[in-house]
């Protein structure tokens, strides 16, 4: 099975840490995220794993090529171009076109989720599969009854976004993106339909694409995680890294 690791991110949220290293080597309880992603997905059976770099992309590549895990790893080289998370998939095409779904993660996302489980939730006519939870943030999917998507709205700001005109946000279910997405590998097809371009945001796309093509949203009952993102959230990550024997284990 494929992974791809987002790793290309400038991490500018835990600068001064980043000012000398990518957020990908970020130490959490001793071990740099890259390699709490990267067993994780190996646990859960994923052994073609695409990691794509920008930030500091060499450290990344020599710390890949010095450390063995159990997984064909290959590198998305970015360092020409940093093409945000839409472009960074599809510049990874090369690796992840042939072979069925890919799973898509974030480098910067500790959580105890069950991948196995969150497979199993995936409908076959599903374009995407987003894991999503009831996070408070500013910033939400929107989707309908049976879990689909069909927009997203920041309640900081009043803002909209959906391809559905006249959308009531008012009967959409409302759930915040957890960085974790399964990917069918037709969504290179889409990409080429949709001309898009060598930069974008996932996301972007995800919104353009939900009326025509079937994207849902899955929440899990429990889950527990943190986006290190910022350096506020290290303690949290300390601990929940602590907390997930997945995520410790040799």
């Amino acid at each position: 099975m494929k992974a791809m690791v987002f790793a290309a991110g400038l991490g500018t949220r835990l600068k001064p840490i980043t000012d000398t290293m990518p957020k990908a080597l970020v130490p959490v309880c001793g071990r740099p995220l890259l390699e709490h992603v990267i067993h994780k997905l190996t646990e859960y059976g994923y052994d073609e794993i695409v990691v794509n770099v920008h930030h500091f992309a060499g450290q990344i590549k020599e710390y890949l090529e010095s450390h063995r895990f159990d997984a064909d790893i290959k590198i998305s080289d970015e360092s020409d171009l940093l093409r945000e998370t839409g472009g960074g998939i599809r510049h990874a095409r090369q690796f992840l076109e042939t072979g069925g779904p890919f799973l898509v993660h974030n480098v910067d996302i500790i959580s105890d989720l069950d991948l196995r489980w969150f497979r199993e939730q995936c409908r076959p006519d599903a374009l995407a599969t987003l894991l999503v939870s009831e996070r408070k943030t500013q910033r939400y999917f929107l989707f309908d009854d049976s879990m689909r998507l069909v927009g997203w709205t920041n309640l900081g700001t009043g803002e909209v976004r959906s391809p559905y005109p006249g959308l009531d946000i008012s009967k959409c279910r409302r759930f915040a993106f957890a960085g974790i997405h399964n990917v069918s590998s037709d969504i290179f097809k889409v990409f080429d339909s949709y001309s898009c371009p060598e930069r974008f945001p996932i996301v972007d796309f995800y919104l353009r694409a939900c009326m025509e093509h079937p994207i849902y949203g899955v929440v899990p009952e429990q889950l527990t995680m943190v986006d290190v993102g910022k350096l506020d959230t290290l303690d949290m990550a300390e601990r929940i890294c602590a907390e997930c024997s997945s995520l410790t284990k040799d």
